[in-house]
């Protein structure tokens, strides 16, 4: 639409365009809520035509879905922020699984990941290969040496399935009654800690195999 669209200030570059329109689109969402806003609102938002939206994104849903990813990335500075100093390893994806059960449903970028089926990282997307390999990038940001308590890097891949796994059940089906935090922390303390608690790899602990006797050797 030339000068007459994107009020008057077309933007530089497609990376400007699709930046212009993600923001928009959540000025929409905070006026009429997710569930309501159109591709229509968006464009009329900018001042533009349902075309020039659609030459950058393809659906409504993948538009909410960039809002959604962005709020993720200033969540998770936000996340390694408060585990600051917590070097243990159980310790820290315990207080960050607490962390994001707390914040996530209160935020409202956040809050999109629970209510979009066909884009969201906490529903049918969690255990996607790209999903597991961003919470495995984030894992890496903790303030964790995960070599040294025996955790290579590849088997951070592991973990962040299941990380993302009892998150997505935590946040979808809370308890009822729902946890307090420190009733969470304690369930979670209990029954996945344990799985984080080694110092070294069972492949250097000299593990007996099955029908070995452990027995020293008599001379």
């Amino acid at each position: 639409m030339g000068h007459h669209g994107w009020g008057g200030r077309p933007p530089a570059s497609d990376a400007e365009a699709r930046q212009r329109i993600v923001d928009a689109t959540a000025r929409c969402i905070d006026r009429h809520g997710v569930t309501k806003t159109t591709l229509s609102d968006v464009a009329g938002e900018l001042g533009v035509t349902r075309q020039t939206v659609y030459r950058h994104f393809g659906r409504i849903s993948d538009i909410i879905g960039e809002v959604a990813a962005q709020g993720a990335e200033s969540f998770v500075d936000l996340m390694i922020a408060h585990l600051h100093g917590i070097t243990d390893p159980a310790e820290a994806v315990v207080e960050g699984m607490v962390f994001c059960i707390r914040t996530i449903p209160a935020e409202p970028r956040l809050s999109l990941l629970l209510q979009l089926k066909d884009t969201t990282a906490f529903g049918r997307g969690t255990t996607t290969q790209d999903t597991i390999a961003y919470g495995a990038k984030m894992l890496q940001r903790f303030p964790v040496d995960w070599a040294a308590v025996g955790i290579e890097e590849e088997e951070l891949q592991g973990l962040a399935e299941i990380i993302m796994r009892l998150l997505a059940s935590l946040l979808q089906h809370p308890s009822e009654p729902p946890h307090d935090e420190d009733q969470l922390r304690t369930f979670l303390s209990r029954w996945l800690a344990p799985a984080l608690s080694r110092t070294e790899p069972a492949k250097k602990r000299g593990t007996p195999r099955r029908g070995s006797s452990s027995a020293p050797t008599p001379s």
